[in-house]
């Protein structure tokens, strides 16, 4: 579903990606690591379409980002680390015009946006502008964007920083649905517990370069996909023990 290729890009005299190629299969969550600087960043964006690079191609859903833009754009969601709105639009109309972007039935997308807001506790400040939205709340609506038309790929750069606890994992778990539909998710964070606990695998990034790849029991990771903290969290908010 998502092929990167000899992904390379430089700032000046700064490398930022060297030679970098992966794969994401429909129905995997690929956790992508790496520190400051590490060319996490730079290469979602490049995937995305938002910046060439020097050379190298990416491929999403079989369609050249940059020969074929149109359809792999079609195919795609992208919640971007330091998202950007149309800041005197409601969080309702801002997802009606990405939903009529995106082709989508009128009311069926109407649904979705509802369930998806209620799960994520942005449904009370829907109708409200976006320019007062706190960052968490922006962080909320651009994953809300990224995942309302179940993209056959799906970026994340840092999607659930910001997040409160009820909404993070509400949002790991649209992850997972859309996963067992088949879409193909490459997930960055710092945060090394929520790839632990949501990633098939991961690939790590040092200096721009694939330093490594190491598949769920190559970290000793269980089936069961919440920490013990987790799921003590989850029966405490749901009325359980």
């Amino acid at each position: 579903m998502l092929r990167v290729e000899n992904l390379g890009h430089a700032y000046g005299d700064r490398v930022a990606l060297a030679g970098v190629s992966l794969a994401v299969a429909g129905g995997e969550i690929v956790g992508l690591l790496g520190a400051n600087g590490a060319g996490k960043s730079t290469l979602l964006r490049i995937a995305a379409g938002l910046q060439p690079p020097d050379e190298g191609r990416v491929a999403v859903a079989d369609h050249d980002v940059w020969d074929a833009p149109l359809l792999a754009r079609a195919a795609l969601g992208y919640a971007a680390e330091e998202p950007a709105f149309y800041e005197e639009l409601s969080a309702a109309e801002y997802l009606a015009f990405v939903s009529a972007v995106r082709g989508l039935e009128p009311a069926a997308a109407r649904e979705r946006t509802l369930a998806l807001a209620g799960r994520l506790e942005l449904r009370e400040r829907l109708d409200d502008p976006v320019r007062g939205y706190s960052h968490g709340m922006r962080k909320k609506l651009s994953f809300l964007a990224a995942v309302l038309h179940r993209p056959r790929v799906l970026l994340c750069d840092e999607a659930l920083e910001g997040f409160d606890a009820p909404s993070a994992l509400e949002a790991k778990e649209e992850l997972r649905g859309l996963a067992l539909g088949g879409s193909a998710i490459l997930f960055s964070s710092h945060v090394t517990e929520t790839v632990e606990r949501l990633c098939s695998r991961v690939v790590i990034l040092r200096e721009g370069r694939l330093a490594r790849e190491l598949a769920r029991g190559d970290w000793g990771a269980t089936g069961d996909p919440h920490s013990l903290l987790e799921r003590a969290f989850l029966a405490a908010i749901r009325g359980g023990d």
